[in-house]
């Protein structure tokens, strides 16, 4: 019997299919490419339902001729390569045959098209099986409608993301074509909206159009030639970067690629001025010779393989650092030799006021009548000095992965308990974790003191607090305990959703790409309950109106470049999750510094809503309170021994 089958053309063409077009952005993707390649100068893209229900495509392009149309949805058709030979100088984007066979091996297709000087044509395709081809009415070019993707393979089908990703990977990929063609004009259409529209008048309009007009003079654009690379688009200068790596597009010979070498070259030369977590901005085109360049190595044409990748990266790099450096040779590179001003992060007003770094620092004062109120009359306070910066936080006590359940003890347990300093420790009971949390739970009962018991001593460096109870003296960080309040109270408002806004007098707009923007709207209900009114403002733009009465002196920037750093992060856990660690950044550039004097009655504010509890820890780990006993300080004097 044999083993050994050989497979329809219906089953291989459903195989081959899955490796082109895996999502709608590749029918898309596709199609584009398509029309492109037949020298179309006006483009027009429609999807619905994210693309799962239409993907249409009309161009003004060359067209398809009556005689072609039967051999168009056939594998391996195309019109861009004859032979072996052909595949060593590309300069078309497609080039296989295998787009179009394999959308109609997974969808319905339906292709009207015409050539000059001669009547249009149509005719469809389902399962691999075509219908008749008939005349139709079209004036130039071609219309592509892909009807129900995957509607036969049901599995495929199911890994499909909602409407809205889809939606945000198809527009991430038109974004990148008007960038890649600027001379070529664009209409995105989105369920019947127009969401973008180039009109083909090169790349300072198409920057405009994808990333707004203000991105444009914030970058150097260049014109540039090395060790006979091509390199030409536009750079951000020393002073603009982006929270992740969704603004960087890189065209090769025209084609949209991802390619590890020339984005290393370009984040090497960007080292020095970038920030931890800061990524550069650019939109580049690169010319190679077609020699020095193999297209033909990754199923979707996504990446590329160079002969020689140091002469790839050196060129890049010395352009690019020459540029950013402002060497000599940079005059001759960028097309406007005039520097770019540095990038203002501040906007005018009032309370709404946004500072660049910590420019001007504030923090949010206390009131001894409210422990669990922040406002205190029209005090304000300036630090001599910020001691105390944190750059990055993991909440360990607070991140969910880590978090412990507290269970009670059975009543049965196989140890025998006693409540006692020196038997209640986990190590006398071989790891068991109930007995550990029990241990815990005592050990914070223990760390809690009498309020009216403290007497205040006095203060060390303006920055730790002394009190002293009986015989032990408690030092105090005044910044980490304030910092800690202000995060548990905001964590409790926004459990409970009862946080205070205050109205800005200017509002915030917030520009963002598609995949910025499609997170924003996913979580737009997350984000309002933090207490940012925050509202769509026009295509990927969003109006912030109201902040967390808390928070009123936040950058807001700041804060929403951190929340978007890491997209692929962001949708793989809960919003609220990455938000703690938003939050506990927050708290501590607002919390009162070290270094700061305190009058008596905030110090006594401070200690009284601390309840007593000075086993807390800051949001990022730091202990609050030291505690010395007076034998410890007698031994530090050789009074005891």
């Amino acid at each position: 019997m044999k083993k050994i089958n050989i497979l329809s053309k219906t089953v291989y063409n459903r195989i081959a299919a899955g490796e082109v077009i895996d999502r709608p952005y590749s029918a898309v993707k596709e199609l584009v490419e398509n029309s492109l390649d037949a020298g179309a100068t006006q483009i027009e893209i429609y999807i619905e339902r994210g693309g799962k229900q239409l993907v249409k495509v009309i161009d003004n392009g060359c067209g398809i001729e009556r005689e072609d149309m039967s051999a168009a949805f056939m594998p391996h058709a195309t019109s861009k390569i004859l032979n072996a030979e052909d595949l060593d100088k590309i300069t078309t984007l497609g080039f296989r045959g295998e787009a179009l066979a394999s959308i109609a091996a997974i969808a319905r297709v339906d292709l009207v098209s015409v050539t000059e000087g001669n009547i249009a044509y149509k005719t469809s395709c389902a399962d691999g099986v075509m219908s008749e081809i008939e005349p139709a009415a079209l004036e130039k070019g071609t219309v592509i409608s892909v009807h129900n993707l995957f509607y036969n393979t049901p599995v495929r089908a199911k890994f499909l993301k909602n409407d809205k990703k889809e939606e945000s990977d198809i527009t991430n990929i038109v974004s990148r074509y008007i960038l890649g063609n600027p001379s070529v004009s664009f209409k995105y259409f989105v369920d019947g909206r127009l969401e973008l529209q180039s009109d083909g008048g090169g790349l300072d309009e198409a920057m405009a159009r994808v990333y707004g007009a203000k991105t444009v003079p914030q970058c150097f654009k260049i014109n540039a030639e090395k060790d006979g690379i091509k390199i030409q688009g536009f750079i951000g200068n020393q002073n603009f970067f982006k929270p992740n790596r969704t603004y960087q597009s890189l065209f090769l010979n025209g084609r949209y690629i991802v390619n590890s070498t020339i984005s290393t070259a370009i984040t090497n030369a960007y080292a020095s001025y970038m920030m931890k977590r800061q990524y550069p901005f650019y939109v580049l085109n690169i010319k190679v010779p077609l020699d020095m360049v193999d297209v033909n190595v990754h199923p979707n044409k996504a990446d590329v393989r160079f002969v020689d990748n140091r002469v790839v990266f050196s060129a890049v790099y010395s352009v690019v650092s020459s540029v950013l450096d402002g060497t000599a040779s940079a005059a001759q590179f960028v097309v406007d030799s005039i520097r770019l001003p540095e990038i203002k992060s501040t906007i005018d007003g009032d309370k709404n006021k946004v500072y660049k770094n910590d420019e001007k620092q504030t923090r949010i004062p206390l009131q001894s009548a409210d422990p669990i109120s922040f406002s205190f009359g029209e005090s304000s306070f300036k630090p001599e000095k910020d001691t105390d910066t944190v750059k990055e936080y993991r909440d360990p006590l607070l991140d969910e992965e880590n978090q412990t359940t507290i269970l009670p003890l059975p009543k049965q347990s196989r140890h025998t308990m006693r409540v006692t300093n020196d038997t209640l420790s986990p190590a006398n009971f071989n790891g068991d974790n109930r007995v550990s949390l029990a241990y815990e739970m005592r050990k914070q009962e223990q760390q809690k003191i009498i309020y009216e018991s403290c007497k205040f001593k006095g203060n060390l460096f303006n920055t730790y607090l002394i009190y002293e109870m009986c015989d032990t003296v408690y030092l105090i960080d005044q910044h980490a305990a304030h910092e800690r309040l202000i995060y548990d109270r905001l964590r409790e408002k926004i459990a409970n959703r009862k946080v205070d806004t205050q109205g800005l007098l200017i509002p915030y707009l917030l520009d963002v790409n598609p995949q910025e923007a499609e997170f924003i709207k996913s979580n737009e209900r997350l984000i309002r309950n933090l207490g940012f009114g925050i509202s769509e403002f026009g295509i990927n733009s969003f109006r912030i109106d109201d902040i967390p009465v808390d928070l009123q002196n936040i950058n807001l920037k700041d804060f929403f470049d951190d929340l978007l750093s890491d997209l692929k992060g962001l949708k793989e856990i809960k919003l609220e999750d990455i938000l703690k660690d938003k939050i506990a950044t927050t708290a501590c550039k607002h919390a009162i510094k070290g270094g700061m004097q305190l009058a008596k009655e905030e110090v006594d504010a401070l200690f009284k809503m601390m309840e007593g509890d000075v086993g807390l820890k800051c949001p990022h780990g730091r202990p609050i309170c030291v505690t010395l006993d007076k034998k410890d300080i007698e031994k530090m004097f050789k009074r005891i021994v």
